[in-house]
């Protein structure tokens, strides 16, 4: 039998030092629960991913330290083998580093794999740093078990639908009796589920189980779920960690068989919950990651503020969260009133600061320079200027992340302010569409009990709030119909499951008619005339499978055909 401790880790990218008192940690619990294997993710000593910082030749002398300083602590755990991850150099033409696997034991170097399958698509690039690793099959016998290794991307082309080789059917031809797979596999909407079909399937191909280690985690726009898994040709899935939260877990390994000493406590997350627990892990981590304790938000009495404070509040604690509502004289009174109500129900401080007269005073300068009065669309875009100003003034003043509140659908489109609402450090619910930000609030209420999320601000009609009685269907289709046609256009065939087939039934339909083709052809040129608006706004945390942001990567100034 061979026993086995996956460490579902959090590790911080450049905190070497940080990376390995977590695997230090975890090796001790695997060597004192009597493993002979301990598994750490995918560049599990820098975090995944370490982008331009592997140009950095100091960074580079870090690494390097560290793996020594991971195979002195090997020595300390007799009998116990750590699969870590690292980039390592290489020599020849091409890149100077390897994405490499390490087994290490009683302070020796077991065994080394470099990875063949070098994903450079939507958020991926590892091809700007790293070499592809020779085809080479790797096994290492511990105990009476051939353990085989993979890179992540190693085993997801099992189909030969992206690459020409096949690392995985040329491991299958080495025989092992297990193959161990370590991950850094960023977590999106339906990416669990593709995640069990692709790697069932593949071991159901080769006849042989694999156990799957994930990181879990926020870095950045991304977030790690973990969900680390072990599946059988027979069985399939047969075992699951828990998502969003690290972990070590124990299994027993023999005859083809994985056995658990204690369940892992796994479940499947609906859509919103699955939305609720990435975007706190979201902000958690980039905070924490970033020095921030506190957040502050402006309180607009809408839905998006709303959501934004509600998240924010779970992510951070209440005492760590502060709203400002700023109303002007276009404000009405709910929008002060219920911002309130939403506060006192978070237990949250609200803090006032009127525009109005700022305003003003911008509107008398503005004439007297220029001999022409501050109205229309620059009136409204000062007013989200002014807001955006105040919300900076207190992040500088105490310390506050400032959180942006747009969601996907109006920045798709651009109904948002450069330089006003989209003022912030990070967005919550940018990759959430209009629809789904509603959704969203009913599921935290739902959740809840009670009234969370004030009812009056769910069922309030979509407003900006910057001129006389305006409201978002002055520029935009209502908002299930702007979001068949965005999510048609932005991820099309990405979408999975009901609702691609949802969206493409409805899409098909808008464009079967006159008045809907040319509701189409607008948005179009709304999303490509609004790249710049997105290229200056702050990183939103990604939830979909593909986001704004680096899965999105689109020139401004271009020709685009409509």
């Amino acid at each position: 039998m061979l026993r086995i401790t996956l460490a579902q880790i959090n590790p911080t990218i450049g905190d070497i030092a940080g990376n390995i008192a977590l695997m230090r940690a975890a090796a001790a619990k695997a060597h004192a629960d009597k493993a002979q294997l301990v598994v750490f993710p995918e560049l599990s000593l820098t975090g995944y991913y370490p982008g331009d910082l592997l140009d950095e030749p100091g960074f580079l002398a870090r690494i390097e330290q560290g793996i020594a300083d991971l195979l002195e602590a090997s020595r300390s755990t007799p009998g116990l083998h750590w699969v870590i991850g690292a980039p390592l150099h290489r020599t020849g033409p091409g890149k100077s580093l390897w994405n490499s696997l390490l087994v290490l034991c009683n302070g020796n170097e077991c065994l080394r794999y470099a990875k063949q399958l070098l994903p450079t698509y939507n958020i991926f690039d590892e091809r700007r740093h790293f070499e592809p690793g020779p085809d080479v099959a790797r096994v290492l016998r511990i105990g009476d078990t051939r353990v085989g290794f993979l890179v992540c991307e190693d085993g997801w082309n099992d189909e030969r639908h992206d690459y020409d080789i096949n690392p995985f059917e040329r491991l299958a031809d080495a025989a092992p009796d297990l193959i161990v797979s370590i991950n850094a596999s960023p977590s999106n909407l339906g990416k669990r589920e593709q995640r069990h079909a692709l790697f069932s399937a593949a071991s159901q191909h080769h006849n042989l189980p694999l156990l799957y280690v994930n990181q879990v985690g926020g870095h950045d726009q991304i977030v790690y779920d973990g969900a680390s898994f072990a599946v059988t040709p027979a069985g399939g899935v047969v075992f699951e960690a828990p998502a969003f939260v690290e972990c070590t877990h124990n299994l027993d390994f023999a005859q083809g068989v994985f056995t658990s000493p204690a369940e892992a406590g796994a479940e499947e997350l609906p859509p919103m919950e699955f939305y609720r627990r990435q975007i706190v892990l979201g902000l958690r981590d980039y905070a924490r990651r970033c020095g921030f304790t506190k957040a502050v938000i402006g309180s607009s009495g809408g839905i998006d503020s709303a959501l934004t404070m509600a998240l924010a509040v779970e992510a951070l604690g209440a005492d760590n969260v502060i709203g400002i509502t700023m109303p002007s004289r276009f404000s009405s009174t709910g929008s002060v009133s219920d911002s309130v109500s939403l506060c006192q129900n978070l237990g949250i401080r609200l803090l006032e600061h009127p525009i109005r007269d700022i305003v003003s005073q911008y509107g008398s300068g503005f004439d007297a320079a220029f001999a022409a009065p501050l109205q229309g669309l620059a009136l409204e875009n000062l007013q989200a200027r002014i807001r955006g100003t105040i919300l900076m003034e207190y992040s500088n003043s105490f310390g506050h992340l400032l959180l942006t509140t747009g969601n996907k659908s109006e920045i798709s489109v651009g109904y948002c302010t450069l330089y006003g609402d989209t003022n912030g450090g990070l967005g919550l619910i940018g990759d959430l569409y209009k629809t789904e930000v509603f959704d969203l609030c009913r599921h935290i209420n739902h959740s809840a009990g009670r009234e969370i999320i004030p009812v009056a601000i769910i069922d309030k009609e979509p407003s900006a709030e910057l001129a006389p009685d305006q409201r978002d269907t002055d520029s935009l289709p209502p908002y299930p119909v702007l979001d068949v046609i965005l999510k048609q256009l932005i991820e099309g065939k990405r979408l999975e499951g009901a609702e691609r087939t949802q969206v493409q039934t409805a899409f098909t339909e808008l464009v079967g008619t006159a008045e809907g083709a040319a509701l189409v052809a607008r948005i179009k040129k709304m999303i490509a005339r609004n790249e710049y608006k997105r290229r200056q706004a702050p990183p939103i945390l990604r939830l979909r499978s593909r986001a704004f942001g680096s899965g999105r990567q689109m020139p401004i100034a271009a020709r685009y055909e409509f």
